[in-house]
């Protein structure tokens, strides 16, 4: 990661200091300008298609379903804090914390950049992330709710390690907080279907105020992540906390496995340009950064998937980043659940095509 002449120069003129986040937000705003994306891989040092590097206790941290197709690491490099909130030693998909830490600061010492998501269980009914079973739990949360403070001990839980991603010199290494991620859907106990609007928005600054005012945590980057929508998508600014607390608007968004082809890929063309095409303006006139947050087609079952359908879904679009979901290693689910390449897996050529042709932003 590198900023640009202008920055210094705007920087040194202003009496302020380069921070580690300055660089982040930087290297995003020039590969949005450069409208090449960063790609990235959610858990890609974690595990890939056919190892796990919990399961094996390597703490070398070298393999990578990306890097072992195309000759480079993922630029983004996506965990999820999962089950930290409880005090998990692992996470919900089974990944040592310790060694999660040890991939950030990694990954970070490479040039990388770390974004992190949380599918938290839920505080009052004590199911999953995807416990929607009541309509209480946000508002159970928020302050003078009767678990606010059980909550805020999960906070304290997730504050507390990402301070500890630290260089070797001691450093708070940066990285992008993407919390309450497609919280315009109805899956999630903090969905739009669950809670409303206003406590939606007030439980994301009381987020951001633990975490940044009462711990002290300045290089995060946040980034808000609506799902997409087939309609109305514009309706996704009601629950939208302040430019104050956001720094990156991105989309969730993924091509549908429940319709065949190529109507799959017709929606997801759509899906995809509408979303963003709203974003994009958001984004503009509020000073944001647009970015793709999580998107992929599960399984990769069309060979050209990378060139014929993402690459022209996205162009013209001044996105920062993509990031696709994970290439899981247990079996039998692993000869489906996946979505980056994998050596002799299918679309391996289309995606080195793409990164040849200067598509994509791998780490190199």
């Amino acid at each position: 990661m590198h900023i640009t002449k202008f920055m210094i120069l705007m920087l040194i003129l202003t009496g302020c200091s380069v921070t580690p986040k300055d660089n982040v937000m930087s290297a995003l705003k020039q590969a949005a300008a450069e409208s090449t994306p960063m790609f990235g891989h959610q858990d890609d040092l974690m595990y890939g298609h056919t190892w796990n590097v919990t399961k094996e206790n390597d703490h070398s941290l070298t393999r990578s379903d990306v890097l072992m197709t195309a000759g480079a690491y993922p630029y983004i490099l996506g965990l999820d804090l999962g089950g930290l909130e409880t005090d998990s030693p692992r996470n919900l998909d089974g990944n040592d914390f310790n060694l999660m830490r040890e991939a950030a600061v990694k990954h970070h010492e490479r040039g990388g950049i770390v974004t992190l998501s949380w599918h938290l269980r839920n505080p009052l009914t004590g199911g999953d992330a995807w416990d929607v079973s009541s309509k209480e739990v946000v508002r159970s949360i928020l302050p003078g709710g009767e678990r606010h403070d059980y909550f805020m001990g999960w906070l304290d839980r997730i504050a507390s390690f990402i301070i500890s991603l630290q260089d070797s010199e001691g450093r708070q290494i940066p990285v992008i907080f993407r919390p309450w991620h497609e919280h315009t859907g109805s899956w999630f106990w903090w969905g739009a279907g669950l809670c409303s609007a206003q406590q939606f928005n007030e439980l994301w600054v009381m987020t951001y105020d633990y975490i940044v005012r009462e711990r002290g945590i300045d290089g995060l980057v946040w980034a808000i992540s609506p799902n997409s929508m087939s309609s109305e998508f514009g309706k996704w600014e009601d629950r939208y906390p302040g430019d104050e607390y956001v720094d990156i608007v991105g989309l969730d968004c993924y091509c549908p496995t429940y319709q065949a082809q190529p109507e799959a890929f017709s929606t997801f063309r759509s899906d995809i340009s509408n979303c963003l095409g709203s974003l994009q303006t958001f984004a503009e006139n509020h000073g944001k950064i647009l970015a793709v947050t999580e998107t992929g087609y599960e399984g990769l079952t069309y060979d050209k998937w990378w060139t014929e359908i993402l690459a022209p879904a996205i162009e013209g679009f001044p996105i920062a980043y993509l990031l696709v979901w994970r290439n899981t290693d247990e079996m039998p689910r692993g000869m489906t659940h996946f979505y980056a390449p994998w050596p002799g897996g299918p679309s391996e050529q289309d995606f080195k095509e793409l990164v040849d042709n200067g598509k994509l932003k791998l780490l190199k």
